[in-house]
């Protein structure tokens, strides 16, 4: 049995908030800034002076392979930044820094109220109160401004004045900076309220002192401390355990506070500052129209761009591992999930920055070639990794017409196979691989050769989330679908600039008219990319209507001849003479085998024709859908 890697035990909270004043304790830089507002402070303190639990802490050794950058607990003294701690904290860093800034920093305390406005606070405990067993502990805690000064009316009407000790003690208020040291405090309150007319308020504050302040003094706290030894990953997966409170943690955070550690800032790479736009917005920009707020890229994240990385990192690794004679399984395998990611070096991620970054920007051309110009409309944003990938790694090789046209063929087949939809790692770094030889004459990558798409796949497709729905969309355009009322052809330009969508062909009110179900109408099969205002043109009427009003035209719109229009449906697969006799029956039959050939070309497969298998809730509608013969009952 392998031995545990962490202990737990408990310590004295004074204990543990001293270290954090000297930095033996103190935050990896991944941690987010403190952030608890007053109430939530109020409570704490609370919790603490009855001995309730606040829950454990957890706490990382230093001197291990997990090399992060640290940095001091908010409000420690600047001495604190050249110390060297002896552990980090994992998981308590909001309960820890409240309860530092309220007791030992003696300063006061720069928070903000539960609707977010920034305030100074100090903390008292109102000594009657917190003895009287009826009341919530909370209502003893109280919170005052910077000059300990509570007023009405714009300052005109004091309410409590605690700005000297004397009226700390006339008031039975008990600063929250005084509960490891009390003596002197008491010694003031004794002598204010001293003489025996006054021994009752002396002995409450004795009771005070054993009923409350003494919890602060032997209060411990458990702490689970990671032994050094504990690896990258271990790190990453206990961290989000325990944290599911806060903010999510993932492999950027980690490598940003590794990569610290050696003086790199990551995140300035990533998010650039005033001066210098960072990756994020570069990405974000690249090949952005005019009408739209961000470019087809912006959705890839930091972890995508260090997870292409890692692909070309790990292959050095197996490159290395095979000139110097291993085979089989002792070759490292190729890969970027998470534990690749975190044993990133930072000179490789220095390496190929920007050969991979070119490779994300390459991956917008390609994809406008396409005809997908918005992160709604992309397939797959799981695939975009291998592809900047490959595309990082032939560099201009991509845009000659045997690779391109190969790289297309890959990536239809991810789409329509519907590859990339979860447990992508794999598929990634097999991808990654695979596809460059094939570009160079190798044999088919496996997300081609295993692809297979179901002939009656189309009727199920509904959802507009579904991958091979958008591509059924994209190719439309590829292949030259021309607006119905314009004519135009789906460029970026016209497609921003007309508000171009995928709309029914036999409108949805028609539709329900002639008692068609929608999980027949709703099919990609009945559907088509169309400007905004050609879908208000033909909305609600049959074809044979909205054909009708084309040709004839209005004062607005001028009349169309009666063959462009054909030919413009035509673009669109679909078969003018059906559409003109409002046939929706022979129309679907006809255009779903227009479609499944469409589809045939772009992946170079023949579809399959066997059974159908649906699993999930929508299993029995999709099988209803199958077997649909598209009439209109």
């Amino acid at each position: 049995m392998a031995a545990s890697t962490f202990q737990t035990n408990p310590f004295d909270l004074h204990k543990l908030l001293e270290d954090c004043h000297r930095g033996t304790i103190q935050l990896p830089d991944f941690q987010r800034s403190w952030v608890w507002d007053e109430d939530r402070i109020k409570s704490l303190i609370a919790s603490v002076s009855r001995s309730f639990p606040v829950g454990a802490l957890m706490s990382l050794d230093t001197g291990g392979p997990v090399n992060f950058k640290p940095r001091p607990i908010e409000g420690a003294p600047a001495d604190a930044k050249h110390t060297v701690p002896q552990s980090l904290l994992l998981d308590g860093q909001q309960r820890m820094t409240s309860l530092y800034q309220v007791t030992l920093r003696h300063k006061v305390v720069e928070t903000v109220t539960p609707k977010k406005k920034r305030v100074k606070r100090w903390f008292y405990i109102d000594i009657r109160e917190a003895l009287d067993a009826s009341k919530d502990r909370e209502e003893a805690i109280i919170g005052v401004p910077e000059d300990r000064i509570v007023s009405v009316n714009f300052g005109r009407g004091v309410i409590r004045d605690l700005s000297t000790p004397e009226r700390e003690y006339a008031s039975l208020m008990f600063p929250v900076t005084q509960v490891f040291d009390w003596d002197k405090w008491q010694d003031g309150f004794d002598q204010y309220w001293r003489g025996d007319q006054h021994e009752s308020t002396r002995e409450e504050f004795r009771a005070f002192k054993r009923q409350v302040l003494e919890n602060f003094k032997y209060y411990r706290v458990p702490v689970i401390t990671l032994d050094r030894s504990t690896s990258k990953e271990a790190v990453c997966v206990v961290f989000e355990k325990v944290n599911t409170g806060g903010k999510a943690l993932d492999a950027f955070e980690l490598v940003t506070a590794m990569y610290a550690a050696s003086g790199h800032e990551l995140r300035k790479d990533w998010y650039g500052d005033d001066e210098i736009k960072g990756r994020h917005h570069r990405f974000a920009d690249t090949l952005r129209p005019p009408e739209a707020k961000t470019g087809i890229i912006a959705g890839v994240s930091n972890t995508d761009f260090l997870q292409a990385i890692s692909l070309f990192h790990t292959r050095d690794r197996r490159r290395a591992a095979e000139a110097s004679g291993k085979q089989g399984k002792d070759l490292p395998a190729v890969s970027g999930n998470r534990h690749s990611l975190l044993n990133l070096p930072l000179e490789d991620y220095k390496r190929y920055e920007t050969q991979v970054e070119r490779g994300f920007v390459q991956v917008a051309k390609f994809l406008h070639t396409l005809h997908i110009y918005r992160i709604f409309d992309l397939p797959y944003q799981s695939q975009i990794v291998p592809l900047a990938a490959i595309l990082a790694d032939i560099g201009d090789a991509w845009e000659h017409q045997a690779n391109r046209e190969k790289l297309v063929r890959w990536y239809w087949n991810g789409v329509f196979g519907e590859l990339y939809g979860s447990a992508v790692e794999t598929r990634i770094a097999r991808d990654f691989m695979e596809v460059p030889i094939w570009l160079k004459g190798g044999p088919e990558p496996s997300t081609v050769s295993e692809t297979m798409f179901r002939a009656d796949r189309l009727k199920t497709m509904r959802m507009r989330l579904s991958a091979a729905y958008k591509g059924v969309n994209a190719l439309l355009m590829k292949e030259g679908a021309q607006d119905f009322r314009s004519g135009q052809k789906f460029d970026h330009t016209v497609f921003f600039g007309e508000n171009v969508d995928i709309h029914h062909i036999f409108p949805q009110d028609w539709c329900k008219k002639n008692g068609i179900k929608p999980i027949v109408y709703d099919s990609i099969i009945n559907k088509t990319p169309l400007s905004y205002r050609t879908n208000r043109i033909i909305g609600g009427i049959s074809p044979s209507a909205y054909l009708s009003k084309l040709e004839t035209g209005n004062d607005a719109t001028p009349a169309i001849e009666r063959r462009k229009i054909d030919g413009f449906l035509a673009s669109h697969l679909i078969n003018p003479s059906l559409l003109r006799a409002d046939d929706f029956q022979a129309f679907m039959v006809d255009r779903q085998a227009k479609l499944l050939s469409l589809i045939e070309r772009a992946t170079g497969k023949v579809a399959y024709t066997g059974d159908v298998q649906e699993e999930g809730e929508d299993a029995e509608a999709d099988e209803e859908a199958v077997e649909a013969d598209f009439t209109l009952s």
